[in-house]
Order: C-alpha cells, then sequence, then structure tokens
C-alpha cells in the first residue's frame, strides 16, 4: 500500500518527526556518498581526473538549480491541493510538470552539452583537465531528464506525505553507482567516462523506479490519459513558486563563491580548515534543513485544508524542534571540535587543527539560528510566499558576504562564524517582522 499521511489531523510533533526523518537520513547518505565517490575517483584515476569532476560540479549544480526550483514550487501546490482534498487537481499538477519536464530538460540537456566547453573555459579550468572536465560534463548532462522526473516524483510522493518511498530509492540507485564505481574504476581502472556513465545510470534508476512506483501503487499521482497535458494556470503558478525558489537557492552558492575568495586570501593552512569545518556545517545542518522542509508539507496540507490553528501549532512545535536539536548539536560539536577536524586532516597539521577549533569552537555557539530561520521559511514556503524565503535568504547571505571582508582582516578565520551570526540574526529580525505584518497587522494579507 503507498505509504500517503494526511497531516490536517493527528499528532503534530510525531507527524512532523516522522516526515523529517527519512529526509535527514536521506541527506546524510548523500553527503557521504559524494565524499566516498570523489575518493574513488582520486585514488584510483588520479589528482587531475578529481580535478576534472570538482571543475564540472560547479556547472552542473547551476542548471540543477532550475530542476529542483519547479520541483519545490510543484511541491507545495500538489501539498495543497491533496490537504484540500483535491484529488483532480493534484493529477492535473503531475501531469503538467511531467509534461513540461520532458521538453525543457530536453532544453537544458542540449544547452549544456553545447555550452559545456565555454562554460568551463569561463572558469578558467587549465588547459591539462579541460578536455576531461568538458566529456564528464557532457556525459553528466545525458542524465538531466533523469534528475528532473526523480526530483518531480519524489517531490509528489512527498507532498502527500510519503517521505519514506524517496528514501528507498535514492539508497538504491546511490548503492548502484558507488558499486559500480568500486568495480568498474577501482578493480577495472576504467576513467572518467565511466565515473560519468554510471552517475547517469544511478539517476536513470532512481527515476525509473519513483515513476514504477506511482503508477503501480499510488492512483492519486498517477494522471489519466484524457488527463495527461499542460495546464497553462497550474504551469503559470509553479514557474511562479519554482523560479522564485531556484533564485532562492542560488543566493547561498553565489556567497559561497564570493566568502572563498576571502578564505583563499588567508593561506593554505585556513583553507584546509575552513573546507574541512564547511564539511561539518554541512552535516551539522541538515536535520535543520529537513524539519523545516516537513513544517512545508504539513503547512501547505493544513492551508489547503483552511487549519489555519493547526497551523499555528505547526510553527510552534517546528521552531521547538529545531531549538531543540540547534542546541544539542551545538554541545556535540563543540566537545568534539578537534576530533571533528582531526577526521579530514593528519593529526601532525597542527595549524589546520587549532584553526579549525577555532571555527567551530565559536560556530558551535551559533547552530540554533539556522534552525530558528529554516522553521520559518518552511512556514512561508509551504504558505506559497516565496518571495519571503527570497528576501529572507538574499538579506542572510549580503550580510555574511559583508562581515566576512570586513572582519576577516582582525579576526581571521573567527571572521566566518561571526558573519554567519550577523546573516542569520538579520534574517530572523525580516522573518519576524514579515510574520508579524501578515498576521497581527492591521492589513493582513495572508492566514497564519
Amino acid at each position: 500500500m503507498a505509504r500517503t499521511v494526511k497531516m490536517t489531523e493527528g499528532n503534530i510533533p510525531a507527524q512532523l518527526a516522522v516526515y523529517a526523518m527519512p529526509l535527514i537520513l536521506g541527506n546524510l547518505f548523500q553527503l557521504t556518498y559524494n565524499v566516498v565517490d570523489s575518493m574513488i575517483v582520486g585514488r584510483f584515476i588520479g589528482k587531475d581526473m578529481l580535478a576534472a569532476v570538482g571543475t564540472a560540479g560547479p556547472v552542473m549544480s547551476i542548471f540543477i538549480l532550475g530542476t529542483s526550483g519547479i520541483s519545490m514550487g510543484a511541491s507545495v501546490l500538489m501539498s495543497r491541493f491533496f490537504g484540500a482534498g483535491e484529488e483532480e487537481l493534484l493529477r492535473k499538477e503531475v501531469a503538467t510538470v511531467s509534461v513540461f519536464g520532458a521538453w525543457f530538460s530536453f532544453i537544458l540537456t542540449g544547452a549544456g552539452i553545447l555550452g559545456a566547453r565555454p562554460l568551463l573555459c569561463s572558469l578558467q579550468v587549465p588547459e591539462e583537465i579541460l578536455g576531461s572536465a568538458v566529456i564528464y560534463l557532457r556525459l553528466i548532462f545525458l542524465g538531466m531528464p533523469f534528475t528532473y522526473f526523480y526530483n518531480t516524483f519524489s517531490s509528489a510522493l512527498k507532498s502527500v506525505g510519503d517521505s519514506v518511498t524517496p528514501l528507498i530509492f535514492l539508497v538504491a540507485a546511490s548503492v548502484l553507482n558507488g558499486v559500480s564505481d568500486l568495480i568498474l574504476i577501482g578493480g577495472l581502472h576504467f576513467g572518467i567516462v565511466c565515473s560519468a556513465l554510471t552517475t547517469v545510470a544511478a539517476q536513470a534508476l532512481s527515476a525509473a523506479l519513483c515513476i514504477r512506483y506511482i503508477w503501480k501503487r499510488v492512483p492519486l499521482l498517477r494522471p489519466g490519459a484524457k488527463e495527461f497535458r499542460m495546464d497553462g494556470a497550474l504551469l503559470k503558478k509553479t514557474l511562479g513558486y519554482g523560479g522564485v525558489t531556484a533564485l532562492q537557492q542560488a543566493c547561498q552558492p553565489v556567497g559561497n563563491l564570493l566568502i572563498q575568495g576571502a578564505v583563499n586570501a588567508m593561506g593554505v593552512d585556513v583553507m584546509a580548515a575552513f573546507n574541512a569545518a564547511a564539511r561539518i556545517d554541512d552535516y551539522a545542518l541538515v536535520p535543520e534543513r529537513n524539519i523545516s522542509n516537513a513544517m512545508s508539507t504539513f503547512t501547505a496540507q493544513n492551508n489547503g485544508a483552511g487549519n489555519t490553528k493547526r497551523i499555528r501549532e505547526g510553527l510552534r512545535t517546528g521552531l521547538l524542534l529545531e531549538l531543540a536539536y540547534g542546541f544539542g548539536i551545538s554541545l556535540v560539536v563543540y566537545a568534539a571540535k578537534e576530533v571533528l577536524i582531526g577526521l579530514f586532516v593528519d593529526r601532525e597539521a597542527a595549524e589546520v587543527l587549532r584553526e579549525g577549533g577555532r571555527y567551530l569552537g565559536l560556530m558551535a555557539f551559533f547552530y540554533f539560528l539556522p534552525g530558528l530561520t529554516n522553521g520559518i521559511q518552511g512556514y512561508f514556503r509551504g504558505m506559497g510566499m516565496m518571495k519571503m524565503t527570497l528576501a529572507g535568504t538574499a538579506l542572510q547571505t549580503g550580510f555574511r558576504v559583508l562581515f566576512v571582508y570586513l572582519l576577516s582582516g582582525r579576526m581571521g578565520i573567527r571572521s566566518f562564524p561571526v558573519s554567519c551570526c550577523v546573516g542569520w540574526c538579520a534574517m530572523l529580525l525580516l522573518d519576524g517582522v514579515c510574520y508579524y505584518r501578515l498576521n497581527y497587522g492591521r492589513n493582513r494579507s495572508a492566514p497564519a
């Protein structure tokens, strides 16, 4: 039986926790897999090929923003329709994003293949690895349709409360990719072409499993033959939400790129410490982001059902979960900061360990702040207020970049956690003012 869960009734803390846990496990698994995949390429193909794969990554990420933005926009609408019991509109939305996605992903694939070399040249990729990076990137772009359809159909499943099944398919695809890499690259010593093709095969498997599951087990999300066409009004709403979401997601990579310039000016030891600490941040913040995703689905379903009081209760519960986790992970990271940095570098790299400890020793005090910002953003996203999420993220990124450059000369590596704190506080202030005006102001423009 399909695992659909209606969040318009029942125990709120349990629903948020049960929904968020598979998302957390999936993200942690993906992070770990990416590290292992890089290790396989670096150890068995060589540092040049590892550099080529790493160079192609940022380009691919920009293109993926478009597909993930559309799927997130569609997810809000699908959750709303599911909560309201509007099954016909739900199937129309699935059909709309499917038909549109077939054309959209085909165009992205063509643009990526044709533009791979100019894009990489604009990033000043060294000539000795340029050819390999171009080949890798072009092959990866062949998997763009699979990436789109996995994102779309996994979002559809999550919108009806099923966050477990997409996790199972993600793990299956990642295991296929990892085992194939170990056999074909580690054992048989095939090169970078094989690395790209195994990635595409894994993407194809995850998309195929999602589609087959929905068509076999979830008739609620299966459009009929007459329904399988684009609905102009729904597409306009989806692209409106998705476009703003893609811009929001682009803020962080752009900000990180600007901050990396300040990091590079501090020398190799700080660069190594910062990159190791950033990996730890990624792991630490995964649960907060996925509690936020659970809050989005919860809010969207209850918004569709018109449950204003339950939305407020969900927001309070979600923020308490975020705070509890934030304070807990702060204690863990602060207590184990040197051990955590030591996972990435040799114990003889004393300066890297020292700088990494300084970063984490200060950042550990601030982990509760992104819990609050993620929680409020999850609420806004579930209500369909994408422009507010964009404004908050842009403000946070802008303040973070500004204060890094203002403070880095005096504070060294500690300027990075301080600048994050300033950015999160600015974002909280904006989100708090917006929430108050929307819900308690004289001219309320949206329900709670």
